[in-house]
Order: structure tokens, then C-alpha cells, then sequence
């Protein structure tokens, strides 16, 4: 249920594009689409993480100036804006308040050393940065129609390339062990060590 409210905005998004050849009243459709999806997750009690909040407000901001304006570069800056904005809050988290929000996020599941933990900050900060610079790339380069197939197949695709990536350098550096892998309640699943900290 919680994967379906997660793309059924970006999804709709793409359909009614697709089907109507029309930008804005994809666009229209999207703003729909996160409305329902943030009133569905306080419906259901779920906790609203900040990346939907960023993703809500840069679409109903720059969504609502596309309709506005009748100008779909606003829309095709949205990808852009939002991923920038996580790799600032990630950044920013560190830099200024030596929180590493990424612990916050897994530090139930994974016990790991501060470096590895900043290691993970920066390398998702890039990955964000990154996005957003080839999310402009796509908007201006290639036809709508590739843009917005990007938006969809060409995210996802990357959002799980990284999270392989991720995984491979959790491997790699062995943080993929019983002493670092935790259960749910927080406690390590054996007390016996395996492995160390690379």
C-alpha cells in the first residue's frame, strides 16, 4: 500500500502525459496526485518524511507556476530543486549541527563508525547533486517526451542504482555483518564479532 502512495503521483503524471500529449494537464494531474498522498499518509497515521514535504511544496510552487505561467520549464526544474534540496539537508546537517541524517534513517538497522557514516552523506549528497544536474541536461537537450520518461523510468533506475552502490560499499568496507547488522529493537543480533571496521 505505502509503495502505491509513494508513485501514484509520478505515475499518474506520466499516464495522463502520455495520453493527452498535454504538460499541463499532466501537471494539473500531479498536484492531484501529491495532495492525495499527503492527506492519504495523516489518514493513515503514517509519519510525512521530509523528502515528501520537499517534493509536495516544489510541486505545488513550481507545479502551480507552470499552470500559471503556462511555462513547463518550471515543472521540469522541480526534479532538479528537490534532489539539490536533500543534498543541501544532508550537507547542511553535518556541516552545522554534526548530525548525520542518514544514521537517523538506518541507524536502527546498522551499527557503523562515523566515517562510514560520513561516507554515506557525502556519497548520497552527490548522488542528489548529480541528479539534479542531469534532470536539467534531459529538459533541455531531448523533447518533452524523453524528459518525462526520464522523470519517471530514468529516476527510479538511478535512485536504485544507488542504492546498490550503497549496498556494494557496505559489502565491500564488511558492514554487512552480524556485528554491524542490528534487529528491530536496535540490539546487535550476536554478541560474537564478525568482521571488523574497514
Amino acid at each position: 500500500m505505502q509503495q502505491l502512495l509513494d508513485y501514484i503521483a509520478i505515475l499518474a503524471f506520466v499516464v495522463v502525459y502520455f495520453v493527452t500529449r498535454d504538460i499541463f494537464i499532466a501537471t494539473g494531474v500531479l498536484l492531484v496526485g501529491v495532495t492525495i498522498q499527503v492527506a492519504a499518509y495523516w489518514l493513515l497515521k503514517k509519519p510525512i518524511g521530509n523528502e515528501l514535504k520537499i517534493t509536495f511544496w516544489a510541486s505545488m510552487v513550481l507545479g502551480g507556476m507552470t499552470l500559471v505561467l503556462r511555462d513547463e520549464t518550471f515543472i521540469q526544474w522541480k526534479p532538479s530543486i528537490v534532489n539539490w534540496l536533500l543534498a543541501l539537508i544532508l550537507v547542511g546537517a553535518h556541516l552545522y549541527k554534526r548530525i548525520y541524517l542518514i544514521k537517523a534513517m538506518l541507524g536502527k538497522a546498522l551499527s557503523l563508525p562515523d566515517s562510514a557514516w560520513f561516507t554515506l552523506t557525502y556519497g548520497w549528497a552527490g548522488a542528489f547533486a548529480f541528479v539534479g544536474v542531469l534532470n536539467l541536461w534531459v529538459a533541455y537537450e531531448f523533447s518533452m517526451d524523453t524528459w518525462v520518461t526520464f522523470k519517471f523510468v530514468g529516476l527510479l533506475a538511478l535512485n536504485f542504482l544507488f542504492i546498490l552502490m550503497t549496498f556494494g560499499y557496505l559489502g565491500i568496507k564488511g558492514f554487512l555483518t552480524d556485528k554491524h547488522l542490528l534487529d528491530p529493537d536496535g540490539d546487535k543480533k550476536t554478541t560474537e564479532p564478525a568482521g571488523g571496521d574497514a
